[in-house]
């Protein structure tokens, strides 16, 4: 447990990051574009919010982020609309692949990101705030994230290690063609982190899809479901409840026999930012509903 917690950088890795602070010191940006929903929320997190200048349609936190320009999608960014920004920084995730030359090509300096992992999310705050001359916010961000995952996971380390299913995707208003967290991935870190087994930890990719009788032979003892949550705006708690119910369709799941069926609808989950915390803690409600308290 104590490798998915570590925040304390190495003297190498310090070491770097003082010499890239200093080489950009003096030269910080002014006018940053954000090409995904974490990134944003990690440059509002540093407080760099006012120099952001571009977002993703997808960027709904914090709040405030929803009245900024927006460059088109996360899954596809329109370059010339970046451009038109006149940004001296793009920062982007790794995978957004030919994006990345695209836009050094247009002379644009860009930052690429990737934080899956709690580790990823720790260096990419550390990254950025080396970026933009914000370096001790960044490490004093790190501190306070794994203070927090730190507490709740002292909370559930004396608790039973329930299975844990999350899924994150299936046909509406019905139980097919389910697509649930896999291996790798910070949710399923959390979901360790937080008291549960991921009954799915086994699986060869992030987000496997599973047949309904695996779900049966996995026999999980939590259940959490976003997959009818395509826009988590403006859900509604009958929504959530209405997903619930839709599993009595499999009366036999340990999850719903035991009433831990939860329809869930928060951008937390999905997003791998500084609110992680925020997911763990929601997480440990829902697997040990009997300590939540």
């Amino acid at each position: 447990m104590g490798g998915l917690l570590t925040g304390a950088p190495t003297r190498a890795l310090l070491t770097a990051l003082l010499a890239v602070t200093l080489s950009w010191a003096a030269d910080p940006p002014r006018r940053i574009v954000s090409a995904a929903p974490s990134i944003t929320e990690m440059l509002y997190a540093l407080g760099l919010g006012e120099k952001v200048v571009g977002v993703t349609t997808f960027c709904h936190y914090p709040p405030e982020v929803r009245d900024k320009p927006k460059i088109g999608s996360y899954v596809r960014p329109n370059m010339e609309t970046i451009l038109a920004m006149k940004p001296d920084l793009v920062v982007v995730l790794r995978e957004h692949g030919s994006l990345v030359g695209r836009l050094r090509r247009a002379g644009l300096p860009v930052q690429a990101l990737e934080h899956n992992s709690l580790a990823g999310i720790y260096a990419s705050l550390r990254q950025l705030g080396a970026r933009a001359g914000v370096a001790a916010m960044a490490e004093q961000r790190v501190g306070e994230i794994v203070a927090a995952l730190e507490k709740i996971r002292a909370r559930g380390a004396s608790l039973p290690s329930r299975g844990v299913m999350f899924v994150v995707g299936r046909t509406p208003g019905t139980i097919q063609d389910l697509v649930v967290v896999g291996r790798g991935g910070f949710l399923n870190e959390l979901i360790r982190l937080a008291g549960g087994r991921n009954t799915f930890e086994d699986a060869l990719s992030f987000y496997p899809r599973v047949p309904r009788e695996e779900v049966y032979a996995r026999r999980p003892e939590v259940l959490i479901d976003m997959g009818d949550m395509g826009q988590t705006d403006g859900v509604t708690e009958e929504q959530k409840r209405a997903v619930a119910e839709l599993w009595k369709q499999m009366p036999l799941l340990p999850a719903v026999q035991s009433h831990r069926v939860y329809g869930v609808a928060n951008d937390v989950f999905m997003v791998p930012g500084p609110r992680v915390a925020e997911a763990a803690r929601l997480l440990f409600e829902m697997i040990h509903p009997e300590a939540a308290q």
